[in-house]
């Protein structure tokens, strides 16, 4: 059962950097500042009330929590004890830099309920970790992925292409090093220019370029695609959207959506349609049948996935329908030459044998 998540906002309490993109209290939608004892237990009541018995997780975000003082991590952890032991509270997961874990700390969280550490990595490449200030390299992450694993702890890893001196191999390259690593989850969040950054002053100068909106959107499909066939999930992918993101004058550039997830699983669709299609003549119409939780995806945003094989292809989607009979990966095409099935992590699209008589839904 998915749990619950009890959100808690540190932004950039106990980091010692700045980095060059970034603006914790307007990514995060918070000003900073710890909560309390009774905020916590107050918080946390709120929402295990209508949590129908679904397992409750205490999350802190943003900031670095193994950076805060020793007395400062202990007053956030010390309040969730009692509920911990009573089974309110199952699990608590933090955020924090790569470099900032050594086996005490990690050892300190285990017996405080931590299981889930995300950590900050954003690149793998020394380089651009440098460029973008981060003050840590590759082998933090090595090290820290180490400490935490061997304390009992799943680690998590944030990763952001489009840094300065990124590229699009770097940061494919960057994002298989950390699955070498196996991490528990992943969360990648594509560079955008904030007011206020470092990164503004160096855009404005021209020594800085984002990422544009279908290179990024390109980009990230190409992670997801690694990370699906990894089976490592993915729990976010861009920003999440917060008054203070869409406040104006704070986002100056780069690739930012609200649905920005959308954009890219819409992307890993068109591909795998492409694919689909590839003996299917111009002048066609087809319809697709995909499980019903894919169907916007399949069709992409405002129809774009099916403009895009009108367009290119010449053929015309009838319709997309929803059937049970499919896994969240399988997509079939029914035109007059038959039914052909895809996958969307296959790299080839073709009508198997054991199914050539047809699907229940022809």
């Amino acid at each position: 059962m998915k749990p619950l998540i009890v959100p808690f906002f540190i932004s950039h309490q106990g980091c010692p950097h700045q980095c060059v993109f970034c603006d914790q209290r307007r990514i995060a939608g918070h000003d900073g500042g710890l909560p309390s004892a009774t905020e916590l237990r107050e918080r946390i009541a709120r929402f295990t009330a209508s949590s129908d018995g679904r397992p409750v997780e205490v999350a802190f975000y943003g900031g670095t929590f193994t950076s805060l003082s020793a007395e400062a991590q202990e007053r956030l952890l010390a309040p969730l004890q009692p509920l911990i032991a009573s089974g309110e509270v199952m699990t608590v997961r933090l955020s924090t830099r790569p470099d900032a874990v050594d086996g005490e700390a990690a050892r300190f969280l285990r017996s405080r309920g931590v299981r889930t550490v995300e950590l900050g990595v954003q690149s793998m490449d020394d380089r651009v970790l440098a460029a973008s200030g981060r003050g840590h390299t590759a082998d933090h992450v090595v090290q820290a992925f180490a400490s935490l694993r061997e304390a009992g702890i799943a680690v998590g890893a944030q990763l952001m292409p489009g840094l300065p001196g990124d590229t699009k191999e770097t940061s494919l390259a960057s994002l298989q090093r950390v699955l070498a690593l196996s991490p528990a989850c992943l969360r990648i969040y594509p560079t955008v220019v904030l007011e206020g950054t470092r990164l503004a002053e160096f855009w404005r100068g021209g020594s800085y370029t984002p990422l544009g909106m279908e290179e990024a959107v390109s980009l990230c499909a190409a992670m997801l695609r690694v990370c699906l066939l990894a089976g490592v999930p993915v729990i976010r992918i861009g920003l999440q959207p917060t008054e203070e993101l869409e406040a104006s004058g704070t986002m100056l550039a780069g690739p930012w959506h609200p649905a920005f997830r959308q954009l890219v699983e819409g992307e890993l669709w068109y591909d795998c349609l492409d694919r689909l299609m590839v003996d299917v003549p111009a002048g066609a119409t087809v319809s697709l049948v995909c499980a019903p939780s894919r169907v916007s995806d399949v069709t992409g945003q405002r129809r774009k996935n099916l403009e895009r094989l009108r367009e290119r292809r010449g053929i015309l989607v009838t319709r997309v329908t929803g059937s049970a009979d499919l896994t969240l990966l399988d997509i079939a095409l029914i035109h007059a030459g038959g039914t052909v099935a895809g996958n969307l992590l296959a790299e080839t699209a073709r009508c198997p044998s054991h199914i050539q008589g047809g699907y229940p839904f022809d």
